[in-house]
């Protein structure tokens, strides 16, 4: 069976400069994210510095920079701040603080004066309404829905992506967004739900080249891979 040909936008989402770079000119993704999580991982530590070097060189691409103050107006000082690093800057809000505090008033302030968000960490249709009522129509904005995690509970989020993009349809220059991407399949779910975009790893990214590759030969590569690894092992049975 031929699987159908993409057309979600796909978003890189990573923090090594390096690869971020490397996509952003393959042509291959949309936009790139990132997060703390991930900067911490790739060994950042200064925050501006690092988004000023991406920004020097990917001008072209929405990239989405997130606040990582817990109170909403330690958030609001810094979504403006990273508001102000390029047109093609989108500011990343998680729609609630440690405290399970609602981001909503701020979402609404800042989208009323004209800034681009992404929210994120969005697990639950009432968040997802909630962030939609806040948001501003015409201000372009990303919706970004934790698919994966909900498919780790053991929920298939198909059912809420689709709900989702009930509301964010409802809400001119908003997007829906599939995050927590945890294989190569989920592009196809996150399409056939009509996400408007998905967050890949590079990882992820490595295998769209296997996309429609005959099943047959598959296995043959895996037995081959399999053989080659035992002999350069050295491996004896008896």
């Amino acid at each position: 069976m031929t699987p159908p040909t993409l057309s979600i936008k796909l978003f890189a989402d990573g923090a090594e400069i390096e690869g971020m770079l490397a996509l952003a000119r393959s042509g291959k993704v949309k936009g790139i994210t990132t997060n703390p999580t991930l900067m911490r991982k790739a060994g950042i530590s200064d925050y501006p510095g690092f988004a000023a070097q991406v920004l020097s060189q990917i001008k072209d691409l929405p990239i989405s920079f997130e606040v990582f103050s817990d109170d909403l107006a330690g958030m609001e000082r810094e979504a403006k701040a990273i508001a102000s690093w390029g047109q093609n800057v989108y500011v990343k809000i998680p729609v609630s603080n440690t405290a399970g505090e609602s981001t909503a008033p701020l979402i609404k302030s800042l989208a009323s004066g004209g800034a681009k968000l992404n929210i994120t960490a969005i697990l639950t249709q009432r968040q997802v309404e909630e962030v939609c009522a806040a948001l501003k129509p015409g201000v372009p904005s990303i919706v970004s829905v934790f698919a994966g995690r909900i498919a780790d509970t053991g929920v298939d989020p198909e059912p809420m992506m689709r709900e989702a993009l009930k509301a964010c349809r409802k809400v001119a220059g908003a997007e829906l967004l599939w995050a927590s991407t945890r294989e190569l399949y989920n592009l196809f779910q996150a399409q056939r739900c009509g996400c408007d975009i998905i967050t890949v790893t590079h990882d992820i990214l490595k295998k769209l080249d296997m996309v429609g590759k005959d099943l047959g030969e598959l296995s043959l590569d895996t037995v081959k891979m399999f053989r080659n690894d035992a002999v350069a092992a050295g491996f004896k049975i008896g």
